[in-house]
């Protein structure tokens, strides 16, 4: 389609303005970053696996009910999805211990909790996404109560759908991140998950060998990242045909937070 104005830039995907009023154009790039950007790689292919493996994950959500800004994929790299407005929180749903939960509480990496653990971080690059409380949301504005229990539904619905397509093809999902948009119908407000769900959001383990088919291949340097993500789109059946993966070219190291 004809390319038309940009609307944001950020460290994986563009965001264009759509064909009609209310709708975006959701470009994936082969960008890889870690560490709040600090270490970055140029991966070939990987921006057509997130577009594939993330329209896979939100097209099984609509048809379950849970509501999505997917639209439809438009070609290898890119997606149509509704324009909504992006609450500043990234929601955080942990199944294992793993990240910085182990590292923050000392906890050993591949415990299971007891239930899913939902944790909210606030949306700001310059001061590397701090976890935040509820009350933090509340009192500055970024979301009210309503809007924290609605999400905290959303994602744990979010959470026992990839629970089980990951169990399905023996995959372990230890954590993931969604970002949640509101949309505006006049005076009504509905809330719907947005930006993408991709292995660059989730933690995935196998369940046999404990490989890691998610960006700490990156982050920790286990290894290819687009063999990893293949291996997954491979297992899901959405592998596009004819992709062709070269490997990572560093451009910048840094260290793990």
């Amino acid at each position: 389609m004809a390319r038309r104005r940009m609307i944001y830039e950020g460290k994986a995907k563009i965001l264009y303005e759509g064909p009609e009023q209310g709708t975006i154009v959701q470009y994936f790039k082969d960008d890889a970053t870690a560490f709040n950007a600090e270490k970055k790689a140029v991966i070939d292919g990987k921006g057509v696996l997130n577009n594939r493996l993330s329209e896979h994950f939100m097209t099984g959500l609509n048809l379950i009910g849970v509501p999505t800004h997917f639209i439809k994929r438009l070609n290898m790299r890119e997606q149509l999805v509704k324009a909504v407005e992006i609450i500043p929180l990234e929601v955080v749903v942990r199944n294992i211990a793993a990240g910085s939960m182990s590292s923050r509480l000392g906890i050993k990496e591949g415990t299971p909790l007891p239930r899913p653990i939902i944790e909210f971080y606030y949306k700001e690059d310059s001061l590397n996404d701090p976890l935040i409380t509820e009350e933090h949301a509340i009192a500055f504005g970024w979301a009210s109560q309503q809007d924290l229990d609605e999400m905290v539904s959303l994602a744990l619905r979010v959470n026992d759908f990839l629970s089980g397509v990951m169990f399905g093809i023996g995959i372990k999902l230890v954590d993931f991140k969604i970002e949640i948009g509101r949309i505006f119908d006049g005076d009504y407000q509905r809330l719907i998950v947005a930006d993408e769900i991709s292995p660059d959001s989730c933690r995935l383990w196998d369940m046999e060998t404990g490989q890691k088919l998610d960006k700490d291949v990156f982050r920790r340097d286990l290894g290819n990242l687009a063999d990893a993500y293949t291996e997954l789109a491979n297992r899901l059946g959405v592998m596009p045909k004819n992709q062709q993966n070269d490997g990572p070219k560093l451009v910048h190291s840094g260290d793990e937070k």
